[in-house]
């Protein structure tokens, strides 16, 4: 389950497979087996309007959590570039000996963290964590010295400044591991499958009409799918592109 919610396509081909067969196990064998009569039609129609009125609420209320979830994830990538350029700006107030060195580092962060959020590779992400882990070890180490040496109010500030960029880290690493839990979509998909039985149980009419059972599937796949790709930091296609990290790397570039 953690793989497929992990990888949206994967998820709909096994979405479109389950839901049609669960669409046509309804038309062709629970009507032969337990045949609907006319007399409980309106029952069956106020339980199944009752069916699918619950997975569209799941399905709405998940697209919700999935987006908000999407949203923290964009917002902390806008906080953690800002952080880092302010602590590059007030690297000047550590003076002309130790303020090259915490840019040079601060530069090196920053293309580690831009890293971070376009990498798909696990091992690379694995690898990534541990370089950012141990760039963050000498980014404090850079200003606790100077720090030490003149405990000034403003020697305060940069230690301050620092902190937002190493706590910034950890919101957003956080936020990329907050997903929906995997009982949500286990529920989804279970009421998605007895939605499209009971779809393919009250079927009737010509072969012609039976086709339009499978746009059920169809509909509820694509939108289960587009939840999952959205909530998938790195393996939906809906992705958050660090265009502030690369401006700020950008700005880096270009200052004297």
């Amino acid at each position: 389950m953690t793989q497929l919610v992990h990888h949206p396509i994967y998820l709909f081909v096994l979405l479109i497979v389950l839901l049609c067969v669960a669409a046509a196990l309804g038309a062709l064998v629970l009507q032969r087996v337990f045949p609907l009569g006319d007399d409980a039609r309106d029952n069956y129609n106020v339980i199944q309007g009752a069916t699918l009125t619950l997975l569209a609420l799941l399905i709405g209320f998940t697209l919700s959590m999935a987006v908000s979830r999407y949203d923290q994830r964009k917002n902390y990538e806008e906080e953690e570039a800002n952080a880092i350029g302010t602590q590059y700006l007030r690297a000047d107030l550590l003076g002309e000996e130790d303020a090259p060195k915490v840019r040079a580092l601060l530069a090196q962060y920053v293309a580690l963290r831009i890293a971070y959020y376009t990498t798909r590779d696990t091992d690379e992400l694995e690898t990534l964590n541990n370089k950012t882990s141990n760039l963050q070890g000498q980014l404090w180490a850079s200003v606790r010295g100077p720090a030490i040496a003149r405990p000034t109010p403003i020697s305060a500030l940069v230690v301050s400044g620092m902190n937002d960029v190493l706590n910034s880290q950890g919101y957003t690493q956080a936020a990329w591991l907050n997903r929906i839990p995997l009982s949500a979509w286990g529920l989804m998909m279970a009421i998605a499958f007895f939605s499209n039985l009971m779809q393919g149980y009250g079927s009737h009419g010509s072969t012609g009409r039976r086709v339009l059972l499978f746009a059920l599937p169809i509909t509820v796949a694509l939108s289960l799918s587009l939840i999952a790709d959205i909530d998938s930091p790195r393996g939906g296609l809906i992705r958050v592109v660090p265009v502030n990290l690369i401006s700020l790397q950008q700005s880096f570039g270009s200052a004297p």
